[in-house]
């Protein structure tokens, strides 16, 4: 490229139009890395600095776009390692739109936590009192199998019993279990028509 070479000589109206061209890539891209304004000066300055000094190293065998994106990249990752710590966002950097919406956002998630796991209780308790209902051998094979994530295998050596008697037990019992629920939940459904 004739302007490298110009610049590379000596001439500085040959960098200056080396700026004018590529400064708006360079900030773009630098933009990509910083949100603050005065981060993306420093990141082009340091990247123009650099193009400068290291001018006779660009051999014009890419684009000298891509040589400079590559300078920026290089630039930003480094002034992001060298930075000593992660600047925090705090409350104050909010737009009034930007609170409103997390708080929103923040108190809707809270509820439905505190919902979630008041159901699970709820789910849990009301398993237990189904579970209480079953006779001993479904309650011992569920709690095993779907309570604890035994295995099969696992049950057989516990119980004693064959592993065709456990698949089989399981698969009555998670019948009787599920039995149970819709009686309880028709009961339910026929109490609310009165």
């Amino acid at each position: 490229m004739e302007l490298a070479r110009f610049a590379r000589e000596g001439d500085e109206s040959a960098f200056e139009e080396i700026l004018r061209r590529y400064s708006p890539r360079v900030f773009r891209f630098a933009g990509k890395f910083f949100r603050q304004r005065s981060l993306v000066e420093e990141a082009a300055q340091e990247v123009f600095l650099k193009a400068f000094t290291e001018l006779g190293s660009y051999e014009g065998r890419g684009s000298m776009e891509g040589w400079l994106t590559r300078i920026t990249t290089n630039t930003c990752l480094n002034m992001l390692r060298s930075s000593k710590r992660r600047p925090e966002l705090t409350v104050s950097d909010l737009t009034q739109d930007e609170t409103t919406w997390l708080d929103n956002n923040l108190a809707d998630a809270a509820m439905q936590r505190h919902q979630s796991s008041e159901r699970s209780l709820v789910a849990a308790d009301l398993a237990g009192r189904v579970l209480e209902t079953l006779a001993p051998d479904d309650q011992l094979v569920l709690t095993l199998i779907d309570g604890e994530d035994a295995s099969v295998k696992d049950v057989v050596k516990m119980t004693g019993w064959s592993e065709s008697k456990v698949k089989v037990q399981a698969f009555r019992a998670r019948r009787r279990m599920r039995q149970a629920v819709e009686k309880l939940l028709g009961y339910k459904s026929a109490t609310a028509r009165v």
